[in-house]
């Protein structure tokens, strides 16, 4: 049952700490009960256990018995009343949050977990998508984005842009910090998921100079202007090409397929399905004079005569038939931005859509980093932490494991988390 001593709860731990008491204090001194590194501390206990009340029940311990899990696990000394962590956390910039990221990621890169990703030449598969976090008719901020109806209701969002690298052999995702879509001071015209998009590759760039990244994204991202982006921060690409988006494009490849030009493999599975792959190097993305020319690849699935999958993407990548099947699998990799991180985020007990308040400035931002934070950490035990690997086996689900956590933090008092999960697993030893 060793742990990485780098990659344990109090060494992540440790890390938001340092990155929380680095934040510059706003308020006046004379008006400071608690602390900005308890504040977000709490917030971030509170999406870690993802129990809304936590910071109620922890208050009726400390009020009964004098100590809590806040202090013991996180370090709080302190704990803030609802309004007072609302007030604070708004208050600080999302930015101030973005270095956890890079340490949590640097921790994995530490501990060679990150070869396990390694995808094509020792390149890592990052695929990026937008999503919403938050959406109302009725209450709004300064940086919402507004949306108007046909009948002319206006409607409220919040919208990220998020990166996390992958492997289509893993089930774990490494999130990267995300960039907001948000109106910018000054501009009239709204941020869209592209921009958004372009700053993020940017943000990743400078956060890691030298990692070997390969962009996996839809087809609204298949653009020139992001592709010239996505290259000139040094990265490769795999991009969904619809042919409605790229018709200029559909009509040199039909063309070449007409002169035989177009190459072809086929691959027959166990179940008798025809695995088909036709791609072809060297053709316009577009008809404009400065057109980029890409690498095209197509792939099909025909079961019984008819075609149950069908995609295609574009790549800088060279194909040729010993890595088409490769590249396939990469492309298709993308789903699991969905399925892996916004699926999870959203019906699997994050609650990432759900109002934990939304502030003036950065609230609904913050509370939402400090969602991802605590997802972030979840999933380093998935791939690192093997006594939180066999709760999981035994409690059969997150949601079930997670349960019993909660329960098991509003009546006992744990000095740290490793202890919590030893109790878990082997609750007679305890007695």
């Amino acid at each position: 049952m060793h742990i990485k001593k780098h990659l344990s709860f109090g060494s992540l731990r440790k890390k938001i700490t340092g990155c929380l008491q680095s934040i510059s204090e706003h308020r006046q001194s004379k008006k400071i009960r608690h602390s900005i590194h308890d504040v977000f501390m709490s917030g971030f206990a509170m999406m870690y256990f993802q129990d809304p009340s936590l910071l109620q029940f922890q208050k009726r311990l400390e009020d009964g018995i004098h100590n809590n899990n806040l202090k013991t696990l996180f370090q709080v000394e302190s704990i803030p009343k609802d309004s007072q962590m609302k007030e604070v956390i708004d208050e600080v910039d999302s930015t101030e949050l973005e270095p956890v990221f890079e340490e949590f990621f640097m921790a994995i890169q530490r501990g060679k977990h990150l070869q396990q990703y390694r995808f094509l030449d020792g390149y890592y598969l990052t695929s990026m998508d937008g999503t919403g976090y938050f959406s109302s008719e009725e209450i709004s901020c300064p940086g919402c984005l507004r949306k108007e109806s046909k009948k002319g209701k206006v409607r409220y969002e919040h919208q990220i842009v998020q990166a996390a690298l992958m492997h289509p052999d893993m089930r774990q995702v490494i999130p990267f910090a995300p960039e907001a879509v948000k109106n910018m001071d000054g501009s009239e015209k709204q941020d869209c998921e592209i921009n958004a998009g372009k700053r993020l590759i940017k943000k990743i760039r400078q956060s890691h100079h030298r990692l070997k990244i390969i962009i996996v994204a839809d087809s609204l991202h298949s653009k020139q202007p992001f592709i010239e982006e996505v290259k000139a921060n040094r990265m490769r690409y795999i991009l969904v090409a619809k042919a409605e988006d790229h018709k200029i494009l559909m009509e040199w490849v039909n063309e070449q397929r007409q002169l035989k030009e177009v190459s072809k493999m086929e691959v027959k599975d166990k179940k008798g399905r025809i695995h088909e792959y036709e791609w072809i190097n060297e053709v316009p993305l577009n008809g404009n004079k400065d057109t980029l020319w890409v690498n095209y690849f197509e792939y099909r699935i025909i079961d019984k005569g008819k075609t149950t999958y069908r995609n295609s993407w574009v790549t800088d990548i060279n194909i040729k038939e010993e890595n088409v099947r490769e590249l396939v699998r990469g492309g298709r990799c993308r789903w699991k931005i969905e399925n892996e991180t916004f699926n999870t985020l959203k019906n699997q007990g994050y609650y990432i859509e759900h109002n934990y308040g939304h502030g003036k400035k950065n609230l609904s931002m913050n509370f939402f980093l400090l969602n991802l934070l605590a997802f972030f950490v979840h999933q380093i035990f998935e791939l690192t932490d093997i006594l939180y690997q066999q709760c999981r086996v035994k409690f059969g689900s997150k949601r079930n494991l997670w349960d019993h956590l909660r329960a098991s933090i509003h009546i006992l008092i744990f000095p740290d988390w490793e202890i919590l999960l030893r109790r878990l697993l082997k609750p007679s030893e305890f007695l």
